[in-house]
């Protein structure tokens, strides 16, 4: 559980980056929307584990993307260093966020399901209707 400092240091580590990432970086690999999904601090604020979500084409545009960013950490260090009013600025980690692409997986896979549901039930009464009409 992350005590009140963890969370406003994840806080402010996330809108940092984001801006970072949104405002600062020119680097033509990065394409498409990179979201920072969360943040999360260590105990001692040392390390800061920031997971990122990469909407791109297609799978190499994301790996890309992400390259492009690591490389780019220096450079989103740096600015996080210069936002964060702290006696110590985290080290930052980047991590894809895969737990938003098996989100929208799941709800793909209940909308099939409906659907599926609603073409069995639809079949079922218009059996139940030839069969009333045939009595």
């Amino acid at each position: 559980m992350a005590t009140r400092r963890q969370e406003k240091l994840g806080r402010a580590v996330r809108e940092s980056v984001s801006e970072t990432i949104q405002n600062h970086l020119s680097d033509p690999r990065i394409v498409g929307f990179t979201s920072v999904t969360r943040v999360n601090v260590s105990a001692d604020l040392r390390i800061a584990d920031v997971y990122l979500s990469i909407f791109g084409t297609d799978n190499a545009g994301q790996n890309k993307t992400y390259e492009a960013l690591e490389h780019a950490r220096a450079k989103i260090q740096m600015t996080l260093g210069q936002d964060i009013k702290s006696r110590f600025c985290p080290v930052i980690r980047f991590h894809k966020d895969e737990q938003f692409k098996k989100t929208l997986e799941t709800m793909n896979l209940i909308d099939q399901a409906i659907k599926e549901d609603l073409r069995n039930a639809q079949s079922q009464s218009d059996n139940t209707k030839q069969d009333r009409q045939q009595e």
